[in-house]
């Protein structure tokens, strides 16, 4: 068992929480929620031992093994995507070869008397009980089992990991995570990086494997498929739900009407009793009961509401300029980068107002077909889009095009036009910009609040064919909540490329798959299209049994 004990963390005087305390036991499955800036990267970082709490400890057994996965990755190496997820055995091996090491010089020394070989002989049965005791593993065997399951293959096991952009950089720290087999995996938004199928391949992992993990994630269907307790954190303090998310959402519903309906009854007291203290204060009969009554109120502990976000923004896209019938036509395209083939003899057609998704593992062409259509590729085939087709495409280097000496406030209010100008706060504040942050440079933002930045600006563009490549990536639940009520009020026709189904649910009627150099056409949502799929790959597997 860990535990958090008392852990408070303060910056410049102020606490972000004070006096955290809980347990974490083996086969706890824990999403750890709250709104942002509440606190919960840092008490992942504490737990992890990556940053120290103001007070507070943490106590775990001395062989406990705590992984953590941060949200970002700073390392660059030179060796290849196998080698370095060889490092979850270091240790294993490493003991493995100063056991041969030492069990040499005892072989070959004569010293038989001496304190050196004595301190050998001592070496040699404290290593071995430690090595022996570890489970035998085909380390090979699991490193390509774990590479292939987040969705590597094998031509890339050979590749040096300085070639892989940020997000496959992230899957190989995952794979070493995970085959260290680690008491309590922590995972700070594990899911922006990964495809369908190997989120798919982490959740068995996690519910089925995994001893104790604590994840952060804004995918909704992920926590709830893996969770069996929810931790939030809330106004400095904690409320520890034994329920999955889904759960813990009504259980949060009734907390806060119950705390409202307290603090409401307190609140009609305290006016009460406060009148009675004004009309009799100067009375020499009721001085006692006046006395009486304002000590009881000095004493009086005032009721807290947690803090619920009740904002509510009814974001709407701008009237989409009418398109032809077919906003997107695409015939027997095929394309190739050198040698390699992406797919071959693509075909589809997109009807105006329709809501259809790429999805597909990542390498297979959902971003190059986006870019075929954007006209920013050669292709053989055909191509063609249809009469007064205007696009709005979101990919995460939009970020990159935003004008850095801008501020954020100045980048949405050049383009608003309409009623939305009386707004633009209120926009802002739902896609996480309030307060100062609302005059910061472009230049300043990270990579996450400029990618925040350039989906509102998109937002407000009046297009008719919106192409969007992750766009949920950065965006927690409430926000992506009122992007996908945004987008199914939107009149145009959209192509979406994520692997949130959670977002696709409700918004994605077709689905376009990519994989083995092909694009086949699923006239389904992506909850039929799941359901296909799993019974699909249960029909191979018994084939390959057979």
């Amino acid at each position: 068992m860990i535990s958090v004990d008392n852990v408070t963390v303060e910056f410049g005087g102020r606490a972000l929480f004070s006096d955290v305390t809980f347990n974490i036991n083996e086969k706890d499955r824990i999403a750890l929620m709250g709104k942002n800036g509440a606190g919960k990267s840092t008490l992942l970082k504490i737990i992890a031992g990556a940053d120290k709490p103001t007070r507070g400890k943490i106590s775990a057994p001395n062989d406990a093994v705590i992984a953590y996965l941060p949200q970002h990755l700073l390392t660059k190496d030179d060796v290849t995507v196998f080698e370095e997820t060889a490092k979850a055995f270091a240790e294993v091996l490493g003991m493995k070869t100063e056991l041969d090491e030492l069990n040499h010089q005892l072989e070959t020394r004569t010293d038989y008397e001496s304190d050196a070989y004595m301190a050998i002989i001592e070496r040699v049965s404290e290593l071995s009980e430690k090595y022996y005791s570890t489970e035998e593993v085909n380390y090979d065997a699991e490193i390509e089992k774990t590479l292939l399951g987040l969705g590597f293959m094998r031509s890339d096991f050979d590749r040096k990991t300085n070639e892989f952009s940020g997000g496959w950089r992230m899957r190989i720290e995952l794979a070493k995570i995970l085959l260290q087999t680690p008491d309590l995996i922590l995972l700070d938004e594990p899911t922006n990086h990964l495809d369908i199928e190997s989120i798919q391949w982490l959740e068995e992992f996690l519910v089925n494997t995994a001893k104790a993990v604590i994840v952060i994630s804004h995918d909704r269907a992920f926590v709830d498929n893996i969770t069996n307790r929810t931790i939030e954190i809330t106004m400095g303090r904690i409320y520890d739900y034994k329920v999955n998310y889904s759960q813990y959402l009504q259980l949060r519903k009734e907390r806060h009407e119950q705390q409202q309906k307290q603090f409401n009854d307190q609140q009609k007291m305290i006016a009460e009793t406060t009148e009675f203290i004004e009309r009799f204060k100067g009375t020499y009969s009721k001085t006692l009961q006046v006395q009486s009554r304002v000590k009881m109120l000095e004493k009086l502990d005032i009721v807290e509401v947690d803090e619920v976000d009740t904002s509510a923004l009814n974001l709407k896209f701008p009237p989409a300029p009418r398109s032809g019938n077919y906003p997107v036509i695409v015939e027997q395209l095929s394309k190739s980068y050198g040698d390699h083939l992406v797919f071959k003899d693509a075909s589809m057609t997109i009807e105006r107002g329709q809501k259809v998704a790429f999805v597909g593992k990542n390498g297979e062409g959902k971003s190059t077909l986006v870019k075929a259509i954007m006209g920013e590729i050669d292709y053989e085939g055909e191509m063609k889009l249809g009469h007064n087709s205007m696009i709005g495409y979101f990919a995460q280097n939009q970020a990159a095009l935003l004008d850095g000496d801008l501020t954020v406030f100045q980048t949405i209010d050049n383009i608003a036009v309409g009623d939305i100008r009386t707004k633009i706060k209120d926009l802002l504040g739902a896609f996480m910009f309030s307060g100062e942050s609302i005059n910061k440079k472009v230049n300043v933002l990270s990579g996450g609040e400029r990618t925040r930045l350039a989906m509102i600006k998109l937002l407000l563009e009046p297009v008719n064919l919106l192409i969007l490549d992750e766009p949920t990536n950065h965006l927690d639940l409430k926000t992506k909540d009122i992007l996908k009520d945004a987008l199914k009020a939107f009149e145009g026709t959209i192509i979406l490329i994520s692997h949130d189904r959670d977002f696709l649910d409700g918004l994605a009627e077709k689905v376009f798959e990519f994989g083995n150099k092909r694009v086949k056409e699923h006239l389904e949502d992506i909850n039929g299209f799941l359901r296909n799929k799993k019974m699909e790959n249960l029909r191979e597997i018994e084939r390959k049994d057979k």
